[in-house]
């Protein structure tokens, strides 16, 4: 079942895309000779002094028209801008920051959209719990295998102690240790299989089901914040999915942290050369990230069909990041290929780092909202 915050969320960001770029509307061909917003006389199809058609519709397919192009911005528009943003960002980029707008939608409007379409398209793909389990059985037919494979790797380590290899008695220590664990694993699993169905309704061995008993139990320490603070936390956690939901939640109501976050490393890479300004760079996120969106959702569609082809696909997808970043370096800043390919090389890691930061933040919000 779709989420309801979800679409409230999708409805949000097409509302905030509309704030940001309003609609020209359509005219007809009569005119009223004064506009009935303003008062202003008129002689075109729209008022000089405010803008609006001076032909206003009133019907009910009018209205059908308008809801597409306030929620959708669908327009032409959409079709010379989506193109470009595939094919060849750094045109794109340039000719916004150039001042060559008319023709293209705003980054800030397609940026917002894209971003909690992608949000809801996760939340409608993934339920109310992002992260699915493979039954009961099936793991633990997985944990037995895993403890006959640590088994075999000691009595390995243990004839090469024998045989007096260098260094074999630590490794004798690590597998141990691991068959230690592997059968620890084991044996929570056919636990919880044997305790059958449990009262708070979670399935019997799953990362839930260990979450919630850990902090119930009291194992899970929150070094964070005060004692308040603490105990919202723990409380969630004792609710694994709920506290999904919360992160899910809290992840496409600040989407937009990905901007400021992001802006400053782009700057870096271009702290010593003049003629660009940090709305260049800003212009420059809100594309990259648009299409960073976009490609997730590709992703994710993909991740739903079975078969190599479309794990192929999913592959060449992910690859083409670091050559949508280049693309778009290139073309943006007019860079040579040296420098777009080293500045992408450090792109990417600002990326990781801003991703990073992004989670970090995504959680902490989460969990103690």
């Amino acid at each position: 079942m779709v989420d309801i915050d979800a679409a409230g969320g999708l409805a949000t960001g097409a509302l905030i895309a509309g704030a940001v770029e309003k609609p020209a509307g359509v005219a007809g061909d009569d005119h009223a000779g004064t506009c009935s917003d303003c008062g202003e006389p008129t002689t075109a199809n729209f008022c000089a002094n405010c803008g609006q058609p001076t032909h206003v519709h009133r019907t009910l397919l009018h209205l059908g028209e308008e809801l597409l192009h306030g929620v959708m911005h669908f327009d032409a528009r959409i079709w010379r801008t989506l193109p470009l943003l595939v094919a060849n960002p750094g045109r794109l980029t340039r000719e916004w920051i150039e001042g060559k707008r008319t023709r293209y939608v705003s980054p800030l409007a397609i940026f917002l959209f894209t971003v909690f379409l992608m949000f809801f398209a996760l939340s409608f793909g993934a339920g109310s719990t992002a992260i699915q389990m493979p039954p009961l059985e099936d793991r633990i037919a997985a944990a037995r295998e895993g403890v006959a494979e640590a088994r075999a790797e000691l009595v390995e380590a243990e004839a090469q102690v024998a045989a007096g290899a260098p260094g074999a008695d630590g490794m004798v220590i690590g597998m141990r240790a691991a068959v230690e664990g592997a059968e620890g694993g084991l044996r929570a699993l056919e636990e919880a299989k044997a305790a059958g169905p449990r009262a708070d309704g979670l399935s019997p061995g799953s990362w839930q089901a260990s979450l919630a008993d850990a902090a119930h139990d009291g194992n899970i320490t929150v070094g964070l914040g005060d004692k308040k603070m603490q105990e919202k936390v723990i409380h969630k956690l004792a609710n694994p999915d709920f506290a999904v939901y919360k992160i899910q939640q809290t992840a496409y109501k600040f989407a937009f942290l990905l901007v400021p976050l992001s802006i400053p490393f782009v700057w870096l890479l271009f702290v010593w050369r003049r003629g660009f300004t940090w709305y260049d760079h800003g212009v420059f996120v809100l594309y990259s990230l648009t299409f960073m969106s976009i490609l997730t959702m590709m992703v994710m569609g993909l991740g739903r069909l079975d078969g190599w082809f479309a794990g192929a696909i999913g592959s060449l997808l992910c690859l083409s990041v670091p050559a949508h970043m280049f693309a778009q370096l290139k073309g943006t800043y007019g860079l040579s290929v040296f420098s777009a390919l080293w500045r992408t090389v450090f792109l990417l890691i600002f990326c990781t780092i801003t991703i990073s930061l992004f989670v970090a933040a995504i959680i902490l919000l989460g969990l103690t909202g």
